[in-house]
C-alpha cells in the first residue's frame, strides 16, 4: 500500500509540474525575447536563450513614449478604484446579509441578474451618461463606477458574512455597539481574508483594463500603461523586443501582489470566526 501511495504521489507531482512549465513557457519566452537583438528575434528554429542580454531594451522601450505618465495613471485608477470596490462592496454585502427589509431578497436577486449583462452592453449608454457628466477624456469614469459596488463581490462577501455566527452580533449589541461599530469592530476584521481576495481581483482587472480606457480616453497624456502599450505596438509593429519589454515590466506589479497576498487568499476562512 506505501508502494502505491508514493507511485499516486509521484505521478501527481509528475503532472504538475509539466503542467506548470507548460504555463510558464509562454512567460518565460516573453521574458527571453525582451532580451534579444534584432537578429535573434526570427530565427528558425526559435532560440529561447539569448547569445547576449541586452538589458539597454528595458530603457529603451520605456523611453520612448511618457511611460512614466503612463504609469502614475495607471496606478492612481487602480488604487482608487480598488479602494472604492472594497469600501462599498463590503457595505452593500453587509446590508444584504445581516439587515432584514421590504424587498431585500427580490433586489438582491435583481443585483445578481446584473452579472448576466456583459459590459460591451452597456458601453454605449455609460459614454453618453459620462459625455453628459462631462467625464469623458479625464479618470473619473474609470474610477467613480467603482465606489458603488460590483455585483460578483458583493454576493462574494455576503456569503463569506453569512458564514459567520450572528451570535458575535447579538454579543456585540449587548455590550452597546451600534450596527455601524459592529461593521467596523467585528466584520472588517474577520471578513481579512475575503476582502484581500477582492481587492486582488479589483486589483488585476482595473491594471489590465484595455477597453474602458480605449473607450473614455483620449487625451494621450491620460493614457494608462495598457492603453499606451497598444500605442506603442501601433507606433512599433517591428520592435518586437520592446514590446517584450514594456509587456514584462507591466506584468510585474500583478504577480508581485498575487505572491505577496496568496497566504492570506488561500487561509482557511472557516477558522476566521474563532480566532481570539
Amino acid at each position: 500500500m506505501k508502494t502505491k501511495s508514493r507511485v499516486e504521489k509521484t505521478f501527481i507531482y509528475v503532472l504538475l509540474i509539466l503542467f506548470s512549465l507548460l504555463f510558464l513557457a509562454p512567460l518565460f519566452w516573453m521574458f527571453t525575447t525582451s532580451l534579444k537583438g534584432p537578429n535573434e528575434l526570427y530565427q528558425f528554429p526559435p532560440k529561447w536563450i539569448p547569445s547576449k542580454f541586452h538589458f539597454e531594451n528595458f530603457k529603451n522601450a520605456w523611453t520612448s513614449q511618457p511611460f512614466t505618465q503612463y504609469l502614475i495613471n495607471s496606478v492612481t485608477v487602480t488604487i482608487m478604484a480598488t479602494l472604492g470596490q472594497i469600501v462599498s462592496s463590503a457595505l452593500v454585502a453587509y446590508g444584504f446579509a445581516r439587515f432584514q427589509f421590504k424587498g431585500r431578497d427580490f433586489l438582491f436577486m435583481v443585483l445578481l441578474a446584473t452579472m448576466m449583462i456583459p459590459w460591451e452592453v452597456t458601453m454605449i449608454p455609460l459614454y453618453m451618461e459620462f459625455n453628459w457628466l462631462g467625464w469623458l477624456n479625464t479618470l473619473k469614469p474609470l474610477i467613480v463606477p467603482s465606489w458603488f459596488g460590483s455585483p460578483f463581490f458583493i454576493f462574494l462577501l455576503r456569503q463569506f458574512i453569512m458564514g459567520i455566527p450572528k451570535e458575535l452580533d447579538e454579543a456585540a449589541r449587548m455590550d452597546g455597539a451600534n450596527s455601524f461599530q459592529i461593521f467596523y469592530k467585528i466584520y472588517i476584521p474577520l471578513m481579512k481574508p475575503a476582502l484581500i481576495l477582492v481587492g486582488v481581483f479589483s486589483f488585476l482587472n482595473c491594471w489590465n483594463d484595455y477597453l474602458g480606457p480605449l473607450v473614455f480616453l483620449n487625451d494621450q497624456s491620460k493614457y494608462t500603461l495598457t492603453l499606451g502599450l497598444a500605442q506603442f505596438k501601433g507606433m512599433f509593429g517591428v520592435d518586437m523586443e520592446g514590446i517584450m519589454a514594456i509587456t514584462v515590466l507591466i506584468s510585474i506589479p500583478p504577480l508581485i501582489l498575487f505572491f505577496a497576498a496568496q497566504r492570506y487568499i488561500m487561509e482557511d476562512v472557516s477558522k476566521t470566526g474563532v480566532k481570539g
